[in-house]
């Protein structure tokens, strides 16, 4: 089997598991394949955990599940050291916690501290972990995937500007159709039955996604495709240069993260796509997802209750599309 044909039956797998939602398996597995942190948001009940799980079933892999509160310490995530008597003599041992594992869901992570923020930085950015000085790398298939709740916010610790960057990907779930939304009645009804039980299926051995991972690396991207890269990032920092209007939505444009992740996921888009190449259409695929978190609204924007979305719309009409 190809890391190819192996992606194929993860997102295979993972669309049987979650109906209607086959933007956020995709978005989830471009992020796997990208080697990066994703943000998801929607409203609750809208299977952001169920789609997680579905990723870790399929895969080999060790999958941790942190549920974030606002009396969360950072050695509930990191881990400890721990005096333990062994011999006649006490010694300092290291337990790790939730966060060595493979796929992290990181739930509700605006509910948790600032502390417990900046310990999930660390293992984001440098893939290690510092705990009484002494430094612990992760494992080598690391991605965190964490989830946020946009409409309550009493208790809860919004994610700061530098932390967001971090993040991939901010990835939106919306409600699915009706016809989706049948399936998912059916779907979890047989499973509660016992009507639908899952065959045991052989996990996607990691080895997959490291080799996916390398033909990715190989994907050509043209000067056409990385010149149309910079001129929307440059829309989002010079927006007088472009539009009057939108250089009234913008406060902040994205930072350089957005050029690298731009062109990091579009090469993953363009290889699920079956193509060693790169095209404008690609970037387009999934400059919403790589913008949306780094665009910082102005006031006049947030008066008017002008979504990121709608603002990279416009910077999307503005910036020419090479031929």
């Amino acid at each position: 089997m190809t890391p190819f044909e192996s992606i194929q039956i993860l997102q295979q797998r993972m669309n049987a598991s979650i109906i209607g939602q086959e933007n956020i398996v995709e978005r989830l597995i471009i992020g796997l394949l990208a080697n990066g942190n994703l943000l998801v948001e929607g409203l609750p009940g809208l299977a952001k955990t169920r789609a997680v799980r579905a990723m870790a079933k399929s895969i080999d892999s060790k999958f941790s599940r942190i549920q974030f509160t606002p009396d969360l310490l950072p050695s509930d995530v990191t881990g400890s050291e721990n005096m333990y008597e062994e011999g006649g003599e006490y010694k300092f041992r290291f337990e790790e916690g939730p966060i060595f594992g493979n796929i992290i869901l990181a739930d509700e992570i605006n509910r948790a501290p600032a502390k417990v923020q900046a310990a999930m930085l660390e293992a984001m950015e440098e893939r290690q972990v510092t705990v009484a000085g002494k430094t612990h790398k992760l494992p080598k298939l690391f991605i965190v995937m964490a989830t946020q709740n946009p409409i309550e916010q009493e208790g809860t610790y919004p994610l700061p500007e530098a932390q967001k960057d971090r993040f991939l990907m901010h990835v939106n779930i919306t409600y699915p159709d009706a016809a989706s939304e049948i399936e998912v009645i059916r779907l979890v009804r047989g499973e509660k039955s016992g009507k639908t039980k899952e065959s045991i299926k052989e996990r996607i051995p990691q080895e997959m996604i490291f080799s996916a991972r390398d033909e990715i690396a190989n994907v050509k991207s043209t000067e056409i495709v990385e010149q149309y890269i910079v001129d929307l990032v440059f829309a989002t920092r010079y927006p007088e240069k472009y539009d009057e209007k939108l250089s009234s939505l913008i406060d902040i444009g994205v930072s350089p993260r957005a050029s690298l992740g731009l062109d990091q996921c579009s090469r993953v888009y363009a290889w699920m796509q079956g193509r060693d190449y790169t095209t404008p259409e690609d970037v387009r695929a999934v400059v919403h997802d790589v913008f949306r978190h780094r665009i910082t609204q102005s006031y006049e924007a947030q008066s008017e209750r002008i979504s990121n979305d709608e603002i990279i719309d416009k910077v999307l009409q503005l910036v020419a599309l090479p031929a």
